[in-house]
């Protein structure tokens, strides 16, 4: 059981930010947009009654703080309620922070994460063979890229370097190439939020969380905010294939996001996410535990570059999207037999953490045992529109 406290959830600094989030409404039977304040959760659906139009605005912490809303209650008590397995229903509990946002993930933006990726490939999604694997590609390639620019000469001579030795990788295209792996994780209105159960494909017996940043970005392009997000991955599946990506990636619940999104303000701004140290922690009922980190300093590509490359006059993005920036963290600790690395076990709980941006807190169960996603745009639409908020 993933039991909650405000003090766990919410940033270091409180509710000093501009924090914005999602509630499940049953009075309503829908969602609501509401400010986490001091004095409470305050419902601001009417004015905007999506998280995307929001954030479509010109200064959307601004336009936040200009209104009042009506107050549900405190955030503690949203917390309470939210884990599925004690659930009111008859009482609000939190949601995923974003809604109409296309899920987008960039992939192989950090060099560890980068090898780890060619070892997979390599491997064919077998662990065991893992170990043998990896110190040939740090032989080949080392294992700080960190300095190494995407697209620059230098990048291409040690790609030229790769292919004589037949070490070249797809994976190795995109993290030293000049083109980002940008794909879409997952349908809109489909992720889970903090406190939730975040879902495996059952038959996966090798994968890994991903703790990240994720971005909140508008129509425009303009980047207006950030929360956390784990971009749940299954190494034996895209391993065995990079055509298995949609199928490594895309299951019921395998998108979380959360706890809130930090919307850009005087307290908080795109450079603070530059600056940002990503925590994870898995905490298993037999006694593991993994720790890690993800230094978005360290990532090859900048944030304003992935943007770049995801939104513009080749596509477009109407309602905005949630960009997930990628990791640093690969898991090698083994956890059962010598060598055979970390792979996630029932009831797994995985806390994403960064000070600015909270904690992301998930159980792990296959995903056909995770709440099925029934409430899709259609349900919104005809939800919001009863409610006479379009």
């Amino acid at each position: 059981m993933i039991t909650l406290t405000q003090k766990d959830v919410l940033p270091e600094d409180g509710t000093r930010g501009t924090l914005v989030g999602r509630i499940w409404l049953p009075r309503v039977g829908g969602p609501a947009v509401v400010a986490v304040r001091d004095e409470g959760v305050f419902d601001v659906t009417a004015r905007f009654p999506t998280v995307s139009a929001l954030c479509d605005e010109e200064d959307p912490a601004q336009a936040l703080r200009g209104v009042k809303g009506e107050r549900i209650g405190q955030f503690h008590e949203l917390l309470a309620n939210t884990p599925p397995d004690r659930r009111d229903r008859q009482k609000p509990w939190l949601l995923a922070p974003v809604d109409l946002q296309v899920l987008k993930a960039a992939g192989v933006t950090f060099a560890i994460s980068m090898l780890e990726r060619v070892i997979e490939e390599r491997a064919r999604g077998n662990p065991a063979s893992a170990e043998a694997i990896r110190k040939e590609v740090v032989r080949l390639v080392g294992d700080d890229l960190s300095k190494l620019k995407p697209g620059s000469a230098e990048a291409m001579r040690l790609k030229e370097a790769l292919i004589e030795h037949n070490a070249w990788s797809q994976y190795l295209e995109v993290g030293i190439g000049p083109d980002a792996e940008v794909f879409t994780k997952a349908p809109v209105l489909s992720s889970v939020g903090t406190g939730m159960d975040a879902g495996l494909h059952p038959k996966s017996t090798w994968n890994n969380p991903e703790p990240e940043v994720v971005l909140a970005v508008s129509s425009r392009g303009q980047i207006v905010g950030a929360t956390l997000g784990n971009d749940v991955n299954l190494r034996d599946f895209e391993g065995r294939s990079a055509l298995l990506l949609s199928k490594a990636k895309d299951n019921n619940a395998s998108c979380a996001v959360g706890p809130l999104l930090r919307l850009f303000d005087a307290t908080f701004s795109l450079d603070d996410v530059r600056r940002m140290d990503v925590g994870l922690t898995v905490t298993g009922q037999d006694g593991f535990v993994l720790d890690g980190h993800s230094s978005i300093a360290k990532i090859s590509r900048d944030p304003i570059d992935l943007v770049t490359q995801t939104v513009g006059p080749v596509h477009q993005y109407p309602d905005g999207f949630a960009l997930f920036l990628g990791t640093m963290f690969a898991p090698v600790k083994d956890r059962d037999a010598p060598g055979q690395g970390f792979t996630h076990k029932r009831d797994d709980i995985v806390t994403i953490a960064a000070p600015q941006l909270g904690k992301l807190v998930n159980r792990m169960r296959p995903s056909d045992e995770c709440e099925p996603w029934t409430f899709g745009v259609g349900a919104l639409m005809k939800n919001l529109a009863e409610r006479k908020l379009l």
